[in-house]
Order: structure tokens, then C-alpha cells, then sequence
């Protein structure tokens, strides 16, 4: 994770594979942030050697959509792996745990009751500059780590499948 003490797993190749398809799901609200992890994600895509036909961006208006937009692309049955990209920025309401925990919900029952992985790009942040920093700023960027977590899971998937 985008952290100052980042502890992920072992740096290492990310596996090679083939034929890969991603949908990536991008929430409008907080754009500037959104589309900062959008393009760390294709970075890492394109640096891995992926074609741009294998993914296919869709955009909805924020964050509670994401769960909507993500079954939606599972059903349609054309990806291989789902990414959601949102940002929420905590206010003075309680408006941000309820944004928070409606996506975190969501996206969770997609990973339990689905067969294609969704990763959860989605920053939950105390302040802007907290968001910045994870898109691209001094702590990495978020969407750059997704990318690589749909690689690993896509693999994961197809080591599953030839069992």
C-alpha cells in the first residue's frame, strides 16, 4: 500500500501473463485524484506490455457507483479482472463513512459471491493532500499498485482454474 513505511510483499517480476482483459471502473467525484490513478494504473499496464484494447475505462458519477459499475462489467462476462478507482475525502459529516463503508461493502460482496476479481482502488482519505500523495505524490500511487494486484490475482485465478 501507498504508505511511508510500505510494507508489501517481496519485490519481484510480476507474473507474465497473456491475454489478460481488465475493466476499470473510475468515479468522477474527486476527478483530479481519480484520474491520477488512472493513469499510474496504465503506466503499469503498459509497462507490463499490455495493449490498450485489453482494458476498457468506464466512468461513474462517484463513489457509491462503483459497486454498480464493477457487477455491471462482471456480468457483461468480457473482463478478466475489475479495478474501481475512487477518492473520499472526509468533511465535517458523517457523510464519509457512509460513502466509505457502502463502497468497502460492496466491492467486498463482489470478491465473495463472484468468480472475476475486483481491486479496490479506492482512497479513503483524511484531507486532499493525503489523496495527492497517494496518486502519484511523495507515497507512490495507488493505481500503479492496483494494476500490479490485478496481475497477481489474474494469475492467482488462472493457477486456480488448472488445478
Amino acid at each position: 500500500m501507498a504508505t511511508a513505511n510500505k510494507n508489501s510483499a517481496p519485490a519481484g517480476p510480476l507474473p507474465k501473463v497473456d491475454g489478460m482483459t481488465v475493466g476499470i471502473v473510475v468515479a468522477e467525484w474527486n476527478g483530479h485524484i481519480t484520474s491520477a490513478l488512472l493513469r499510474g494504473a496504465m503506466d503499469t499496464f503498459r509497462k507490463e506490455n499490455f495493449d490498450d484494447s485489453q482494458i476498457k475505462v468506464f466512468h461513474v458519477p462517484g463513489a457509491v457507483e462503483l459497486t454498480f459499475g464493477a457487477s455491471q462489467l462482471i456480468e457483461s462476462s468480457a473482463f478478466d479482472v475489475i479495478i474501481v478507482f475512487g477518492c473520499v475525502i472526509k468533511g465535517g459529516t458523517p457523510h464519509f463513512d457512509y460513502v466509505c463503508q457502502s463502497v468497502t461493502q460492496g466491492i467486498t460482496s463482489l470478491n465473495a459471491d463472484c468468480d472475476i476479481p475486483v481491486i479496490f482502488g479506492v482512497l479513503t482519505v483524511d484531507t486532499e493532500q493525503d489523496a495527492i500523495d497517494r496518486a502519484g505524490g511523495k507515497l507512490g500511487n495507488k493505481g500503479s499498485e492496483a494494476a500490479e494486484a490485478a496481475i497477481k490475482m489474474y494469475a492467482f485465478t488462472e493457477e486456480i482454474k488448472n488445478l
